[in-house]
């Protein structure tokens, strides 16, 4: 039996395509389990990585989980995956682990926290470190429907957005297949391309211009303080201000997992254009 948390996540549900094509036994685990959508003969539990009480019920004749990463119950978790004789446990952590401030920065923290936690985990433990995901450019579409200018503080930061899909085929190559099992995964997409290009990949799609709004950070910050806490902001702000023109570092790990090159952003913008064009 499979663990599947997160399962309202985009990697989750994908992953759940993935595993049930194989025919493998597969639960899916979501704080609020009444509100997923899965097919009627996958079951569900309730499981709140916030909550470790959930954990026990959750974990039962379970032999491997995919983990978001949660780091406040991480130790909790490990307690209750090791009681009930997990064998493996697949994180979906990010890479912003790796950066100088991930211990204080709250984007990276519970990153961090959940590594650290599962360091030292008597079953194997398996790392995925991706980078920025495809999909956050759906936090343009607002904007760009209503014809209004995309707000940067930083336009010329680069990212490496990979495909949630190559996430999920990685996970699955984890889950399915024991030779990659136990390593540390830094997943990007194929190309770095900074805010400014990413952008422009959109208008090329849509077929429509869109405008660049260069704001200062607190600026950008105001801007976002309905919908971005300030501490997380003030994370974002600074991870984007160290990637200023600077290209994000490629890797082949999708490659290496999947046994075939990651996704391209336009590739992901194609199949999603009607996000951008509503």
């Amino acid at each position: 039996m499979i663990l599947v948390t997160g399962g309202r996540g985009a990697v989750a549900t994908t992953l759940l395509v993935l595993l049930r094509a194989d025919g493998l036994a597969v639960r899916v685990g979501s704080a609020h389990p009444g509100q997923l959508r899965v097919p009627a003969d996958v079951p569900t539990v309730a499981c709140d990585l916030a909550e470790p009480t959930t954990f026990p019920a959750a974990l039962a004749d379970v032999t491997s989980v995919f983990l978001y990463a949660e780091g406040t119950t991480i130790s909790e978790f490990v307690t209750a995956a090791t009681e009930a004789g997990v064998e493996h446990i697949v994180l979906l952590s990010s890479s912003s682990v790796l950066d100088p401030d991930a211990a204080t920065n709250p984007v990276a923290k519970s990153h961090l926290d959940a590594e650290l936690g599962l360091a030292g985990a008597p079953m194997t433990v398996s790392v995925l470190r991706p980078g920025a995901f495809a999909g956050n450019a759906r936090s343009w579409a607002w904007a760009i429907n209503a014809g209004q200018p995309i707000s940067l503080p930083y336009p010329n930061a680069y990212g490496d957005p990979i495909h949630e899909l190559d996430i999920a085929e990685a996970a699955y190559s984890l889950l399915t297949k024991p030779d990659s099992r136990g390593g540390q995964y830094n997943l990007t997409g194929p190309e770095t391309l900074t805010f400014t290009a990413q952008l422009d990949r959109v208008a090329q799609v849509i077929g429509r211009t869109i405008a660049i709004d260069h704001v200062t950070p607190e600026v950008w910050k105001h801007q976002m303080a309905e919908h971005i806490p300030a501490h997380f902001a003030d994370g974002l702000l600074a991870y984007w201000r160290r990637c200023d023109g600077v290209p994000s570092p490629i890797t082949d790990d999708v490659s290496t997992l999947t046994g075939r090159p990651a996704r391209s952003f336009t590739s992901w913008l194609e199949e999603n254009a009607a996000v951008f064009t509503g």
